[in-house]
């Protein structure tokens, strides 16, 4: 795995960076117009939420390889309050807002893993496969 950029998330300034340096290496990859804006479209839900309930934390960039194919992997991590239960935010009949943005991160990509400890912070990660 090669880092592309680690980007400290604490203002919006900081998403629009971390989001136009996901594009050009989607880009560069050979992602599609439609596949960049999903790659872009769920850092940015990720970033969101690590201003939101977090207010500090940093998202790592990494083109990855396996023996078939080439990809994309963003991981978000913060040192927030933490998700009491990853399976409700995850749930796509939540209407009470929390978690909102974590199932379409969960459609727009691959795959998405969280590991979060309650009162330790939060880590996202996930990852586009060029098909």
């Amino acid at each position: 795995m090669k880092t592309i950029l680690e980007v400290s998330i604490h203002t919006e300034s900081d998403i629009i960076t971390a989001r136009q340096v996901a594009r050009e290496t989607a880009k560069s990859i050979g992602f599609d117009i439609v596949d960049q804006a999903r790659i872009v479209t769920a850092l940015g839900e990720v970033a969101k939420n690590i201003i939101m309930y977090a207010h500090l934390g940093f998202i790592t960039i990494r083109f990855i390889e396996n023996e078939v194919n080439k990809g994309i992997s963003i991981t978000a991590v913060d040192k927030g309050p933490g998700i009491l239960d990853i399976k409700s935010v995850l749930d796509e009949s939540n209407t009470k807002g929390l978690g909102a943005g974590l199932p379409g991160v969960r459609r727009l990509m691959d795959t998405l893993e969280i590991e979060s400890d309650v009162g330790k912070g939060t880590k996202v990660r996930m990852e586009k496969w060029l098909r």
